[in-house]
């Protein structure tokens, strides 16, 4: 076995926590689409037997997009509570108790029929979004302190790689000879529980994060033990040595809140770059497109009864993409991918506006709307999806990282609420314009990460930083505050010693 490589046990924590983590985002985010006209109908139903009218479809239109935004305010909850839970339970500990927020969520979708209750519908809804807001945000920063350095970003990564299997996986259940039908819909939206089952019974047999057994609770024995599980072998001087450097540098310093952060005048560049990156994720419409591409496949003259299978393509595509992605981290980089993702994005995004203009006067416009739909969805699993999730885990220490994660994740949930809302608007407003605005998301993220992010691949904590300092010395220059000091690393990366860098 190639030493500070994948081993057995790093592979399968990495499928266990994952399984019950960003799954469920991904999952989640799909399933909701295939039961639309039957949980409508159902909404009609319980209002006409309990009041004895039925309401006009905008109502039934309100409540419906109440249960399908409601998740996004349950990730935005979700991210909140997850630094909290990372700090006192632990990251694997964390994992394992957010699955209490799965099962009452599920129990409550399979009960609603049953119970004649729309509301215990949206109940479910908000608590398995706050069960993927925690997900996201404690999934990545476990797998981050799990790895050794020369395969951080491809462990990190996984995360992305799920999450598109969520969404391929529910597209998949969804189907009408699946769970999709009118008679199963309640099943379809409680079938989450049984991945959360997967994680409870599993995860619990792998070790916690090496860093937050030593820095953290300030067990070395512990620690020791987790490295040898996860690296499969006896020595790894170098990296105990840069955690006990990191936790002597922390002192008896506690991790920091949210105010804190903040207030830390050295970490402001960072957090600004994570901010604008994780809006960024939401603001370009990827999700948003998922939505659209129903309408695009009916445009191009697919029967109705085929759209469920085409769809399944864009699920597809963002998979791919993920896994070549994942293969590609540790060679290629973060800012490249980051950066060259939004760009094609913005490309796509131009030629898909004038498909859309161009449609009904030139021959095959929709099938050039179709081929912009999977290489939109393609370009952003290709870099966004999954370099996004990696930057709080490189850019912040272990003191910082619960709340810099707790920021980014409440950004991404924030936005991907307002984009849900507002996207209805656009299109109507702007026709065959609506995508310019993402267009416009796209070409900013690129610049920004372009002048702004620095290389992390294969870096310790203090290159980066130091990297920060370099090119904030204008800003120095000109009276802004100075990062903190340096310090030097300790790795070196061809050997199993070496140092888990974040």
């Amino acid at each position: 076995m190639k030493q500070g490589g994948w081993t057995r046990t790093l592979a399968l924590t990495v499928c266990s926590a994952a399984i019950g983590g960003t799954f469920q985002y991904g999952y989640n985010i799909s399933i909701i689409n295939a039961p639309t006209t039957y949980v409508q109908k159902f909404i009609n139903e319980t209002c006409m037997e309990r009041w004895g009218t039925a309401l006009d479809s905008s109502q039934v239109t309100l409540i419906w997009t109440f249960i399908v935004s409601i998740y996004s305010l349950g990730g935005l909850l979700g991210s909140l509570l997850a630094g909290p839970m990372a700090i006192k339970c632990g990251r694997k500990g964390a994992l394992l108790l957010n699955n209490c927020f799965l099962f009452l969520s599920a129990v409550l979708a399979l009960s609603s029929r049953y119970a004649g209750s729309f509301e215990m519908i949206i109940l479910a809804r908000l608590l398995v979004g706050v069960n993927a807001g925690v997900s996201m945000n404690v999934q990545p920063m476990y797998f981050g302190e799990s790895a050794p350095k020369n395969l951080r970003g491809a462990v990190a990564f996984s995360s992305a790689v799920f999450t598109a299997l969520g969404i391929l996986m529910g597209q998949i259940t969804g189907l009408t000879e699946v769970l999709g039908s009118e008679s199963l819909w309640p099943y379809l939206l409680a079938s989450n529980a049984l991945p959360g089952l997967v994680q409870l019974i599993t995860l619990p047999w792998f070790p916690e994060s090496p860093r937050y057994l030593l820095i953290d609770r300030g067990d070395r024995e512990a620690c020791g033990q987790a490295l040898k599980r996860l690296r499969a072998c006896s020595v790894f001087t170098a990296e105990m040595e840069e955690i006990l450097q990191e936790r002597a540098g922390a002192g008896e310093a506690r991790a920091k809140t949210l105010w804190e952060l903040f207030s830390d005048r050295s970490l402001r560049r960072q957090l600004y770059t994570v901010m604008v990156a994780s809006s960024a994720m939401m603001l370009c419409g990827n999700d948003s497109i998922y939505f659209y591409a129903s309408y695009i496949f009916q445009e191009a003259g697919i029967p109705m009864d085929k759209i469920q299978y085409v769809t399944i393509g864009t699920g597809a595509c963002e998979f791919t993409s993920a896994m070549v992605c994942n293969l590609l981290i540790e060679r290629v980089g973060r800012r490249l991918l980051l950066a060259g993702g939004y760009l094609f994005m913005s490309c796509w995004a131009v030629v898909f506006t004038v498909a859309l203009s161009l449609e009904g006067k030139v021959a095959g416009m929709p099938y050039l709307s179709m081929v912009c739909v999977f290489a939109y969805i393609l370009s952003f699993g290709m870099g966004p999806a999954g370099v996004t999730g990696i930057l709080p885990a490189e850019l912040f220490d272990q003191m910082a990282r619960p709340a810099a994660y707790m920021v980014a994740g409440s950004m991404m949930w924030l936005n991907l609420f307002l984009v849900g809302m507002a996207f209805p608007f656009i299109v109507s407003g702007l026709g065959q314009f609506c995508f310019i605005p993402f267009c416009g998301v796209c070409v900013t993220a690129c610049l920004f990460i372009g002048f702004t992010l620095p290389e992390t691949k294969g870096r310790t904590l203090a290159e980066i930083t130091e990297e920060f300092e370099k090119r904030n010395k204008k800003g120095t220059a000109n009276g802004l505050p100075k990062y903190g000091p340096q310090s030097q690393s300790l790795t070196d990366p061809s050997e199993c010693l070496e140092t888990e860098n974040i």
